[in-house]
């Protein structure tokens, strides 16, 4: 549905003064007894704002816009009334939604309709009123070579320049048929997104494709958003969209397991089923982050046969990142000099919003030395970013995690140290990028994998890798069956960890019993691509302690391009406890004194066994807790159970373990 402000010179002016703000009751209640018959016998409203001598005043709720002059005249005709000199402007909800409080002020509506005008047109109010996670805009109208032009600044000029040439072939269309497809934008930068978006439906009003430069922003969180206890469903978004754009912003976890996983594919269900509920009256949208594999993958799970053209941020070249700084200073009537083009080297990629970040800094630079040189002692307020203290939501769940006390010092060293190479390389000095590659060694249980996860994710949100995806891989990941298949194989992986993080899992079990096999080479091939790859991911090798040792002298450039060994302590009794205690927050239980004391037990014994499995022991405890638990409360009565009951473990609950003889080697699996 549109919403449309129009306005013009009364043509009969003798007629006006009976209308003018209530000064005849009988008039007004005329007025409304004419505005409430359009809600029963019309598809499309409109009813009076204002009157006076100058200027008549009306709202719409419409279908299009054919004809809009020809329509509102025979609305005011009813009134005796018309207008010259029309002139008339889409307007976004807040904007019609005054337009109905300022009818109601006038006596035009009767309050009491006002809830049925927005049940009929599908109007809802109250998602208008300063919701942080809801916007409108009216997207400008322009011309087809503005828009090409504003594709060729967007980071994702490739996929949608071609997309734009889609739209444009063949003539216009004279109505709006439904939308063949729908798109999906992946990016991580705001601006970028919104600025895709509005290219997307000038250049599709333009051709017909929309009815409405209106474009409505929903954002929407798989696992809930901190501080919003809830959030309207989507379906209700699309009923306030009808022959209008919706761009969704899908914030979510890739990370998350269990029941949080869950959460966010029940909220991109939702989604999906109203896009294909509605997927001919709203253009849908989708703003997804970069290297977002699962989201994607859960996306296209529900999406059935709607289709989409994917729209992604790209990479541009050293050469490509000149020539764009050099048409941004031509631009803006300033000459390039070293300090701007000195800081682009030929073997790195770039993203167009760092460069526009890069440009503005010179820009303003370069204004305080040669525009306006009395401001050239004035320095930019930069101290702050050598202070600043990691950022993501990651970085805090790794700080409250328990122990850990080594793999939090080398992240921390490891952010520090990039923080420190952009704050010299803005200073006009040439960095090179050292190995950041890892060694995780510790026993099963001991959170390598949980930490690994959370370091992907901790150097994306402190833009030290772009994707910041976690890509786990074993010896059959890595080893091909046949001659020929493993060196293939390794390169594919380490493509798709660019970006991220990839996790080799037991990598000892790379080591062949011979020289020569299968083994070697995958090795000789890892050793390889990440030397190519250096800047572009982070390898991280895990395993046991004494088993890494021997994996690392198989190869002689291995050691030397792994720059952090971090050892996974096992966890003491105390540790463990406090692990357990927030394993049950998380269900919302808790455990008695004699069940924390129970614990301790438990852990001291189970710690003498040489397959103790640390945290996932911790995991299995809890489980088997909760069921023995559940066990005592249904033998108990139950109206005298209590919630109290039902959120609590006593001590009865915990069994302690038998204890193993040590038989040599542990066995497991890597955490």
């Amino acid at each position: 549905m549109l919403y449309v402000r129009c306005w013009g010179e009364p043509k009969n002016k003798s007629n006006v003064e009976k209308y003018i703000f209530n000064q005849e009751r009988n008039v007004t209640r005329e007025v409304q007894e004419i505005t409430k018959k359009q809600l029963v016998s019309e598809r499309e409203f409109f009813f009076l704002t204002e009157i006076d001598m100058e200027k008549v005043e009306v709202g719409a709720f419409l279908e299009s816009l054919d004809g809009l002059q020809k329509k509102v005249n025979r609305f005011l005709s009813t009134f005796g009334l018309g207008v010259t000199d029309f002139e008339s402007e889409e307007v976004v909800s807040p904007f019609i939604s005054d337009m109905l409080d300022t009818a109601e002020i006038h006596g035009y509506i009767n309050r009491r309709h006002t809830g049925t005008i927005c049940d009929t047109y599908g109007f809802n109010r109250s998602y208008h009123r300063g919701a942080s996670y809801y916007g409108e805009s009216v997207v400008p109208e322009t011309c087809r070579e503005t828009v090409y032009l504003q594709a060729e600044k967007e980071c994702i000029r490739n996929s949608l320049t071609n997309e734009l040439d889609r739209i444009y072939q063949g003539k216009r269309a004279k109505k709006v048929h439904g939308h063949p497809v729908h798109y999906m934008i992946e990016t991580d930068d705001d601006e970028t997104a919104e600025n895709t978006v509005t290219t997307l439906v000038q250049a599709l009003y333009e051709n017909g494709r929309v009815s409405s430069r209106r474009v409505t922003f929903f954002e929407v969180y798989g696992n809930g958003r901190p501080g919003l206890r809830s959030q309207p469903p989507v379906e209700e978004f699309y009923a306030n969209c009808s022959g209008t754009a919706l761009a969704i912003t899908y914030h979510g976890n890739e990370e998350d397991e269990g029941s949080q996983a869950s959460s966010a594919r029940s909220v991109i269900e939702d989604i999906c089923r109203a896009m294909q509920k509605n997927r001919n009256d709203v253009l849908t949208i989708l703003i997804l982050p970069k290297e977002c594999t699962k989201t994607k993958e859960w996306f296209s799970e529900y999406l059935g046969d709607i289709s989409i053209v994917e729209l992604k941020e790209e990479f541009v070249s050293g050469t490509e990142a000149r020539q764009i700084l050099a048409r941004k200073a031509k631009e803006s009537h300033v000459r390039t000099d070293k300090q701007l083009l000195g800081k682009i080297q030929d073997d790195e990629k770039y993203l167009l919003r760092d460069l526009n970040h890069d440009f503005e800094v010179w820009y303003g630079e370069k204004l305080k030395r040669s525009v306006y040189p009395q401001y050239r002692e004035i320095n930019a307020v930069k101290k702050k970013e050598q202070h600043e203290q990691p950022k993501g939501s990651a970085f805090d769940e790794l700080t409250q995690m328990i122990g850990l006390s080594e793999a939090k010092k080398v992240i921390r060293q490891a952010l520090d140290y990039y923080k420190a190479r952009k704050l010299f390389r803005e200073k006009g000095m040439k960095q090179t990028t050292p190995s950041m590659h890892m060694v995780f060694t510790g026993n099963p249980g001991t959170a390598k994998t949980t930490v690994a996860r959370l370091f992907a994710r901790i150097m994306k949100d402190n833009g030290v890798l772009s994707g910041g995806h976690l890509v786990e891989v074993g010896r059959s990941d890595l080893v091909g069956k046949y001659v020929g298949w493993t060196a293939p194989t390794v390169k594919k992986i380490f493509q798709e960890a660019k970006g991220g993080v990839l996790f080799i899992d037991e990598a000892y079990s790379l080591v062949d019993d011979r020289d020569g096999l299968y083994g070697d080479e995958a090795i000789n091939t890892i050793v390889q691509e990440m030397e190519n790859h250096r800047e572009e991911l982070i390898v991280i090798f895990a395993g046991y302690p004494d088993k890494m040792e021997g994996f690392l002298q198989k190869n002689p450039g291995l050691r030397s391009r792994i720059a952090f060994h971090v050892p996974f302590a096992d966890y003491d009794v105390d540790e463990l406890c406090e692990i357990a205690g927030i394993m049950a927050d998380k269900f919302g239980m808790a455990f008695t004194e004699d069940a924390v004391d129970k614990l301790k037990q438990n852990f001291r014994v189970a710690m003498e066994n040489s397959d103790f499995g640390n945290g996932r022991y911790v995991r299995n405890v809890l489980e088997k807790a909760r069921m023995a638990q559940a066990s005592r409360l249904v033998s108990m009565d139950l109206d005298l159970i209590t919630r109290t009951d039902v959120a609590t473990i006593r001590g009865e609950d915990i069994e302690l373990p038998e204890v193993k003889k040590n038989v040599g080697v542990k066995l497991g699996f890597c955490g």
